[in-house]
């Protein structure tokens, strides 16, 4: 279904087709009941085709909030079939009624009425079958990617062509697959040797690879255009390490593989795994901060970055610098408190408590398509939301007037350091 059509650069080199809709109590009663089938999946037949006899498909199931933990995953089967094929054949009933049956599994049992389920078919023919939870980050995310917005019919919303102009695959879309799993196939191995020659065959710190991330991109100018110049270089970076994590991570898995069978230590394995995600998440945000730090910079802003304020906090930035902020002397609306967070979900209420001094608490997340229930959040605690512009598009018409950009932000602190200011 998907081979001859499919395009790179388009949602349509990871999914043959989608279907979305939001539980009602009914179907939700359904999950957790021994039924197990879904009723009025007509328009699934655009996506998984007319089944002849029962057609079992490998599955994946998801279910996904927005807390900090992993989602709930399992693996499972999905069959689709005709439930009055056998009443035509036999007895010349003219009627269809297509089902879609499910094995009982722990993502499908935390699912509860509002809800959102998402059922998409892989090139492969098998299927993801995820849940978020009603009104979350992810379920605003997974609606946007996949272009599931109506919620006027009962019954799922069907998408066969996934090569429009919204299923590009941009920064925004690349995040939020890796929040379902899916691995977006973005390497740079033109850039391999270099890499392994300037970094010794190893992980640099991450100030290192961040400023040679952009010395790949000497066309990229921050002058007029901070958030492009954010968003190339995260992109980059991005693309970068993961060429690079790829190489150094086959090298790890190999070296345990041929010290044989007698030496074979499974934990190896899982201890590398571990340690890979823990290190990308972790130089995601320094990423983020050393971008910032020479945006910062280049526009001549001051600043200090990790100074430590109350209770031994330290904020991301402090402008125009630590010392003005602890010289209770300086009027404490010239200084402005920046977080980073390359993505939120609920940990932006960790920023509440940091520099006293600033009620108004300003954020920067890469984070596409918050919630509104969350932005309502962050107003009433008076966070105000940086999102660079490219990524305004995954916000609501009602968040996008809201939001500030990163040049919003650069032209608020640029007032508050000159003198007329006071």
């Amino acid at each position: 279904m998907g081979d001859s059509g499919m395009k790179n650069g388009f949602l349509s080199q990871y999914f043959t087709g989608v279907a979305g809709k939001r539980l009602s109590a009914v179907e939700a009663d359904i999950l957790k009941s021994h039924q197990h089938e879904f009723n009025g999946v007509q328009d699934l037949i655009k996506i998984l085709g007319e089944p002849t006899g029962k057609v079992t498909f490998k599955a994946k199931f998801l279910y996904l909030t927005d807390q900090d933990g992993d989602p709930v995953i399992e693996d499972g089967f999905l069959t689709w079939y005709d439930a009055r094929l056998m009443a035509r054949v036999e007895r010349g009933v003219m009627r269809w009624e297509y089902r879609l049956y499910f094995p009982d599994n722990l993502p499908l049992q935390c699912a509860v009425a509002g809800d959102y389920l998402v059922v998409a078919r892989l090139p492969d023919n098998s299927l993801i079958a995820l849940i978020t939870e009603k009104d979350t980050t992810m379920e605003s995310q997974v609606r946007w990617l996949f272009g599931l917005c109506d919620d006027s019919h009962p019954g799922f919303s069907v998408r066969a062509d996934l090569e429009g102009e919204q299923d590009r695959i941009g920064f925004a879309a690349r995040f939020i697959l890796e929040q379902i799993g899916i691995e977006p196939e973005d390497d740079a191995p033109s850039f391999l040797e270099q890499m392994l020659q300037q970094f010794d065959g190893t992980f640099p710190k991450t100030r290192a690879f961040s400023a040679y991330a952009r010395s790949t991109l000497p066309d990229v100018s921050v002058n007029k255009q901070p958030d492009e110049a954010l968003m190339c270089w995260m992109e980059r970076e991005e693309i970068l390490y993961r060429t690079l994590e790829k190489h150094l991570l086959a090298d790890d898995l190999k070296s345990i593989i041929n010290r044989g069978d007698d030496d074979f230590e499974p934990d190896r394995f899982v201890k590398i795994v571990q340690s890979t995600l823990q290190r990308r998440k972790s130089r995601a945000g320094s990423a983020l901060e050393n971008h910032l730090e020479q945006i910062f910079s280049d526009y001549k802003l001051t600043y200090t970055r990790q100074g430590v304020t109350e209770s031994r906090l330290k904020p991301d930035f402090i402008f125009p610098n630590i010392k003005r902020y602890h010289d209770p002397q300086f009027p404490s609306d010239r200084l402005t408190m920046l977080a980073c967070k390359s993505t939120c979900k609920d940990r932006w209420r960790q920023i509440l408590n940091e520099a006293a001094r600033t009620p108004e608490k300003h954020l920067i997340t890469l984070e596409p398509g918050i919630s509104e229930n969350q932005t309502e959040e962050m107003k009433t605690e008076n966070v105000r939301l940086i999102i660079p512009k490219r990524l305004h598009m995954t916000y609501t018409l009602s968040q996008q007037q809201w939001l500030m950009s990163l040049d919003d932000f650069i032209t608020v602190v640029l007032f508050r350091q000159t003198p007329e200011a006071f």
